[in-house]
């Protein structure tokens, strides 16, 4: 202000925003996260958690749970599902990571090593179309009948979840819908890649990444 005194003393000045101008909390993302956590919010209460529920996990007051739920603001095009068309949807706006949060902690009763695929360190690679065969074998070897085929075959389709670990591939989460796919002797299907760091991210990226080929609608 002393500065700017010595050459306008009394002026009135007018100074431009810059084209550097960011909104409040894009530098530090934390408007960023915030979104991500409005967003899971929504989707946990659309899938049956109450206000209160939301209100105690999220250590917010019932008011500002009500707020987030219903505000107008928010993108309605990411609202999420357990279905292809979901996934290739928030993978086209870059948040390929809060579907698959969102499929394990609100559709899929998963096995407790499906854990594995929530871990902070995951990335994530897809909506891609994935050959089955690369799938480790004796993931899919649990017999001619499952739990669960009839709701597979009568629902929409829902990517397969694959984790990438040490050169391989390993279904751990979807065993009777790999099964179903294997039996029907189907080649290919629309899979979303779980890797564990960036060392496997980059032995993935080495060898595979521009092999798959992108699902852009379901």
């Amino acid at each position: 202000m002393k500065e700017i005194q010595k050459y306008a003393a009394g002026k009135l000045l007018y100074i431009p925003s810059g084209e550097g101008k960011r909104a409040w909390g894009e530098t530090s993302g934390f408007r960023h996260q915030l979104q991500q956590r409005n967003r899971m919010i929504r989707n946990k209460y659309a899938h049956g958690l109450t206000v209160s529920e939301l209100a105690d996990e999220y250590f917010l007051s019932l008011d500002s749970i009500k707020k987030i739920i219903y505000s107008k603001n928010h993108d309605k095009a990411l609202t999420y599902s357990p279905t292809l068309e979901s996934a290739v949807h928030y993978a086209s706006a870059g948040m390929i990571e809060e579907w698959v949060q969102c499929y394990l902690l609100l559709t899929r009763e998963a096995a407790p090593t499906a854990n594995d695929l929530l871990k902070k360190d995951s990335l994530y690679f897809g909506v891609v179309k994935f050959p089955l065969r690369l799938i480790q074998r004796e993931d899919c070897d649990i017999g001619d009948s499952f739990a669960g085929e009839s709701d597979i075959e009568t629902s929409p389709p829902t990517p397969l979840l694959i984790q990438y670990d040490e050169g391989k591939f390993y279904c751990i989460a979807q065993l009777e819908l790999l099964a179903l796919l294997k039996q029907r002797k189907i080649n290919a299907y629309p899979t979303i890649i779980v890797l564990r760091g960036n060392a496997e991210y980059k032995r993935f990226m080495k060898y595979y990444g521009h092999v798959f080929i992108y699902v852009d609608k379901a």
